[in-house]
């Protein structure tokens, strides 16, 4: 395996704008508590709301409204706005990589389009 290949490339995703950008409006945003905690709240209905998704269960109407609630309170609010959409882009970034890097090895992960 190539480690120092692996450690360069680390190097390299802390060094980009979307990590730069994503990690000053993280810290800023996650400094106000209630900023915090309605972020950790809306992921965890995101995440509960996506598992159901695939799952092909019926998403419970308390938490749909809910995550809608948060997720107009958050983005009213434009640096955590901001940082959401940041995190967004990173995430795809770091997807993209993950993508190269299992169609390098001949890995197939179910992506579209992939090896």
């Amino acid at each position: 395996m190539q480690y120092d290949a692996a450690h360069t490339l680390a190097r390299a995703i802390r060094e980009s704008e979307e990590y730069q950008t994503y990690h000053e409006l993280k810290e800023r945003v996650m400094a106000n508590e209630t900023n915090a905690a309605l972020i950790r709240e809306y992921k965890k209905l995101q995440v509960s709301l996506q598992m159901a998704a695939v799952s092909g269960a019926s998403p419970d109407p308390e938490d749909v409204q809910r995550f809608q609630g948060i997720n107009t309170v958050l983005f009213a609010q434009q640096e955590v706005a901001q940082y959401l959409l940041a995190e967004m882009r990173l995430t795809q970034a770091m997807a993209d990589i993950f993508r190269i890097i299992t169609d390098a090895a001949e890995l197939d992960m179910g992506f579209p389009g992939g090896a």
